[in-house]
């Protein structure tokens, strides 16, 4: 998604009977419930929510396979917004086999402008480009894309239409569903989604649960917002679970120090910064 329309990590995220087994409970639109917002809205909404100027904050990654065993990521991340552009920089921090490993994003306001992502691999001292065609990738064995990292709590209008489905609940937050459709094809096969559906809490305006089915149709993910609270006077998720249905492999993200007032430095954002690190 381009910024603004205007996007605080991480984030954000994607039948009766599968409702029924994700417990996103869901209820028809009826003739009274017309008058609510359509897809766009609730879009723009999502997309113009206050998440400050800037923001620094802990991130640990806990990765675990189908059999149970787990593997763990402790990192520092750093977000800052610019008139026409979002910066976001990750830091591993540990475990020493991948410290120093960065990844940097530039996310344009402008939708004909192509975004720019790179990545540090120290064990070959190189910054790698990540390309358009690159961003459905799964981001250093999570899974999150690329791309869902870039867009944090935010929604891609940029690459989705989407439409107002019905209302939903998740853990008592009272929501509107909308669902997401790639614009083309190709964007379907960039980021490796068919379709999307969200559960958004219509009072902050934040995805609380979100289904992703891949290209052939299937259900690929779950992603699950959890412990929404206000920092420093902005609404912030702290947990973030992702469940993947076709390996049964999943991912969860917990923030911690979450800080929207100190200062973060404009050489933060450079490629220069993830090869020297933190």
């Amino acid at each position: 998604m381009k910024y603004p329309r205007l996007l605080s990590c991480w984030v954000g995220i994607l039948s009766t009977p599968f409702f029924a087994l994700t417990g996103l409970a869901q209820e028809p639109l009826s003739n009274a419930q017309a008058t609510l917002p359509t897809g766009g809205q609730v879009a723009a909404h999502i997309n113009s929510r206050d998440e400050g100027e800037a923001v620094s904050r802990k991130l640990s990654i806990v990765m675990r396979d189908k059999r149970g065993k787990t593997r763990k990521r402790e990192t520092m991340s750093y977000r800052k917004y610019y008139a026409g552009e979002k910066r976001t920089v990750i830091f591993y921090l540990a475990p020493k086999n991948i410290r120093d490993t960065a990844f940097l994003t530039y996310d344009y306001n402008t939708p004909e402008r192509e975004d720019d992502q790179w990545l540090y691999l120290p064990a070959l001292r190189k910054v790698r480009r990540i390309s358009a065609a690159d961003r459905g990738d799964y981001f250093l064995g999570t899974d999150m894309t690329y791309e869902d990292i870039k867009l944090e709590t935010r929604v891609s209008t940029a690459d989705f239409n989407f439409k107002t489905v019905g209302n939903c609940d998740v853990d008592g937050h009272p929501g509107l569903h909308i669902e997401g459709t790639p614009k083309t094809q190709a964007i379907a096969r960039e980021l490796g989604y068919s379709k999307s559906l969200s559960c958004v809490d219509r009072q902050i305006w934040m995805v609380r649960q979100s289904q992703f089915w891949d290209i052939k149709g299937a259900l690929l993910k779950t992603v699950t917002i959890a412990n929404i609270d206000q920092i420093q006077g902005i609404w912030t998720q702290q947990n973030i679970n992702v469940e993947n249905h076709k390996t049964g492999h999943s991912t969860s993200l917990s923030f911690a120090e979450v800080d929207y007032q100190s200062p973060v430095p404009d050489t933060m954002f450079t490629t220069n910064a993830i090869k020297r690190g933190l």
